[in-house]
């Protein structure tokens, strides 16, 4: 009889521990939720889940991915960041001043983690101490329009007329679009703003491209740009006009070039600040990072489809030609 109590509490211990280790793995399990404008497959957000398997966080095993993508409807964004947020996760991973704008409206206590293309001056303190429950990566977009201009300069000699095409969605493509502007003056090449909204405003714009007798086209990077990057690329080609943007993205969808910083390495550098969110560090603590390298990537092939003879020192100064 005594073997048998002593049996049955062995039992009941043994299954208390067990509930208490079952219980410990799962509190080691933390959530993070991604917020992405586009659709699934996307490189940036395969280089942050890369970041996250780098720093040691395997999916199902130590944290828990919840991803809610857009499809490139930005104004379904604010409803997918409830979504999250309803999911409780530890920290969220958000891409573009639209994304965070949603994270920002749905939340003020979960810590959020941004890579955005301009500065984040409307959500922050200040770079070194950004204060708040928002930090994260910026690409710096504006500060190099005037960059770009003077490479469609280069790539198309005597240029004088250049379409920009931009969401005002962002309010920070407004911004470039004046910097834009600015070094337009300097450059003697008056620039046009075509401002889309909708997949359908696309083709009108190159219709006013025609009617305005520009001559090539410069595609302020956001989120909207970022998804239908191809046929603005595709569109581009047919009315034989030579576009340069920001990301590495655009000129391998056919732009003829590009000149930023790269993405997935921002994505992936965005990794970082989840992982010390994640073993206790504050988002206000953390400065946001600006980059310091910035590629440019040369369609060849587009460019010999246009008919650009291309100068062998700007083909030099390339760190990737596409052929």
């Amino acid at each position: 009889m005594r073997l048998i109590r002593l049996s049955a509490i062995l039992l009941v211990v043994v299954g208390a521990w067990g509930q208490v280790l079952s219980t410990a793995t799962a509190a080691e399990t933390l959530r993070v939720g991604i917020l992405s404008p586009f659709s699934s497959p996307e490189d940036g957000v395969e280089a942050f889940r890369e970041g996250l398997r780098k720093l040691g966080w395997i999916e199902g095993k130590n944290v828990d991915l919840k991803i809610q993508w857009a499809n490139g409807k930005l104004e379904r964004l604010p409803d997918l960041a409830l979504q999250l947020v309803d999911w409780h996760p530890s920290v969220i991973f958000t891409a573009s001043d639209q994304g965070l704008t949603a994270a920002k409206l749905a939340t003020s206590d979960i810590p959020i983690v941004v890579v955005v293309c301009d500065a984040l001056d409307r959500f922050i303190v200040s770079l070194a101490a950004p204060g708040g429950s928002a930090t994260g990566v910026t690409c710096l977009h504006s500060e190099l329009a005037g960059k770009r201009l003077q490479l469609l300069t280069e790539l198309v000699p005597g240029v004088t007329r250049v379409a920009v095409l931009y969401n005002p969605g962002d309010p920070n493509k407004g911004i470039e679009f004046g910097q834009l502007e600015d070094a337009g003056k300097r450059l003697g090449v008056v620039v046009f703003g075509l401002e889309v909204v909708d997949p359908s405003e696309i083709l009108q714009a190159f219709g006013k491209m025609e009617t305005d007798h520009v001559q090539a086209l410069i595609v302020l990077v956001d989120p909207f740009t970022i998804f239908h990057r191809r046929s603005i690329a595709d569109l581009a080609i047919q009315r034989r006009l030579p576009s340069v943007s920001g990301f590495k993205e655009f000129a391998q969808a056919g732009n003829v070039a590009s000149y930023g910083s790269t993405r997935s390495a921002l994505y992936e550098r965005a990794s970082a600040y989840v992982d010390k969110i994640l073993k206790g560090a504050k988002p206000g603590d953390l400065p946001v990072e600006q980059p310091t390298k910035f590629e440019l990537i040369i369609n060849l092939k587009t460019a010999k489809a246009l008919g650009l003879e291309l100068s062998p020192s700007l083909l030099a100064r390339a760190d990737e030609v596409i052929e």
